[in-house]
């Protein structure tokens, strides 16, 4: 069994996790959170604008590995599912295009 599995689930591709494939993305979240916590302080403390928005930009590129580590797991799964001979391949391609264009922000 690999780490990260799907199923379609009406018309989505539903992810099956292994706690092995959870703790990467869990242990970036909880860095995150800490850079939020650190946000806070220094808007608390007013400190020097620049030095706040270098931290949103820091938050901002840490999400958006998140995003794609989380993309990378839906297709893959989805590649997966889509090899099957039995697979509807167009409803998998329908969400995984679904799921790129929601984390590039392409809007059709």
């Amino acid at each position: 069994m690999s780490n990260v599995e799907g199923e379609i689930v009406g018309d989505k591709i539903q992810l099956r996790r292994s706690d092995e494939a959870k703790r990467p993305l869990v242990l970036r979240l909880n860095r995150i959170e800490g850079q939020i916590r650190g946000l806070r302080g220094m808007i608390e403390e007013d400190r020097y604008c620049l030095d706040e928005i270098q931290q949103i930009t820091a938050l901002t590129a840490a999400l958006r590995e998140v995003a794609l580590m989380i993309t990378a797991e839906h297709v893959t799964a989805g590649a997966q599912i889509a090899a099957e001979p039995d697979a509807d391949k167009a409803l998998v391609i329908a969400d995984m295009i679904r799921v790129l264009r929601a984390g590039m922000q392409y809007k059709a």
